[in-house]
């Protein structure tokens, strides 16, 4: 059933200078695999490493991990499998804001903020990305601290690593770069089936 409501995040990249951000548009009862989708979309992440939401139970008030179920989970570490979780059961108001951990070696950190509850528009798909700046570092550069170093060596031909870097990227790489329009969501559904199956 189509939600009727329609989350507006922000979705922003912690310890990365100048901030790397998002805003994205998504109805109010998706479940939090389908958030997660939805920023790996609109950041440019390729969906390649584990990843966790820490969320606060309006309820009780304790914080709870959603994401990818995992056997050896530590005692007290439970983690709510996110395909059965809908977002609207944790972001109750606008202001709420939670975690959202991707790749547990690179360790990038989102803040994620619901900034507005709107109407569905008529005739409108979600999840659409609205806003942004500047692109999402490259997979596996060795996380906030590495992306410092990859820039300030792309940045400088003297720098005893630009050669080898900018070999790795492939050539190059703008870190302005960034055009809402050009951002497409993948099928959460499809996505989902092919990780149960290789999980």
């Amino acid at each position: 059933m189509k939600s009727e409501q329609i989350y507006q995040f922000k979705i922003t990249l912690k310890d990365v200078k100048p901030s790397v951000w998002r805003q994205v548009l998504i109805p109010a009862n998706s479940t939090f695999w389908e958030l997660h989708v939805a920023i790996q979309d609109a950041m440019g992440w390729n969906d390649t490493h584990l990843h966790e939401f820490k969320v606060k139970d309006p309820g009780s008030g304790g914080m709870h991990r959603i994401g990818l179920p995992d056997n050896e989970n530590e005692a007290g570490r439970e983690t709510l499998p996110g395909w059965s979780v809908r977002i609207d059961q944790y972001f109750i108001s606008v202001g709420t804001s939670a975690n959202y951990w991707y790749d547990f070696g690179d360790d990038w950190m989102h803040i994620i903020k619901l900034e507005k509850i709107l109407p569905r528009e008529k005739g409108s798909s979600y999840p659409v990305c609205i806003g942004g700046e500047r692109a999402c570092p490259p997979e596996d550069c060795g996380g906030p601290w590495g992306y410092a170093e990859l820039l300030e060596a792309i940045s400088d031909e003297n720098h005893e690593r630009h050669d080898d870097i900018l070999e790795w990227l492939g050539g190059g790489f703008d870190p302005e770069a960034f055009d809402p329009k050009a951002v497409s969501f993948t099928d959460a559904e499809e996505r989902l089936k092919f990780v149960l199956e290789n999980y």
